[in-house]
C-alpha cells in the first residue's frame, strides 16, 4: 500500500526537470556580472536603507501610538507658541534706528554698572579695625562624685 507521500511524489516527479530549469535560470540571473559588480556606494546605500528599515521596525512601529501622541503634543506646542508671539516687538525692532539702539545699549550698560558697583564701603569711611582677641580666664569646676 502506498502512502500519500509516495502518491504525491510520483505525481509531481514529472515537474522536477522543469523546476530545475527555472532554478538554473534564476541562479544564472543572480550570478550575472552586473549584479556582482555593484559599486561601494550602492552597497553603502543598501546597508543604510536596511538599517533604517530595522530601526523603523524595532523602535518606531511597536510604539506608533506613543510617537503619534508626542508628535501631536509638539505640534500643539508650536501652534500655541506661534499664536502668543507679540508682533509689536517685531515691528519695533525693525523700525528702530542704529543710533537709538546704541543709546539704549549705553543706558543699559550704565544701569548694569550702577547695579554691580561695590557699595560695601563708603569712599570716605575709615577702614575697619582689626579685632585682636584678648586672653580669657577659664575656670575649671571639679565635679564631685
Amino acid at each position: 500500500m502506498k502512502t500519500p507521500r509516495d502518491i504525491l511524489f510520483a505525481r509531481h516527479q514529472t515537474a522536477a526537470p522543469e523546476l530545475d530549469a527555472v532554478r538554473r535560470s534564476v541562479v544564472i540571473e543572480l550570478n550575472n556580472k552586473g549584479a556582482k559588480a555593484q559599486s561601494g556606494s550602492e552597497n553603502f546605500a543598501s546597508s543604510c536603507l536596511c538599517c533604517l528599515d530595522q530601526i523603523w521596525l524595532e523602535l518606531v512601529w511597536p510604539c506608533r501610538r506613543i510617537w503619534t501622541g508626542l508628535a501631536a503634543i509638539w505640534i500643539l506646542i508650536f501652534i500655541v507658541n506661534f499664536s502668543q508671539r507679540d508682533s509689536s516687538q517685531v515691528h519695533l525692532a525693525k523700525s528702530s534706528s542704529p543710533a537709538a539702539m546704541t543709546m539704549t545699549l549705553r543706558d543699559q550698560q550704565k544701569l548694569l554698572n550702577e547695579l554691580l558697583a561695590d557699595r560695601s564701603f563708603a569712599a570716605d569711611a575709615e577702614r575697619p579695625r582689626i579685632y585682636l582677641p584678648k586672653p580669657r580666664t577659664e575656670t575649671l569646676e571639679l565635679l564631685t562624685v
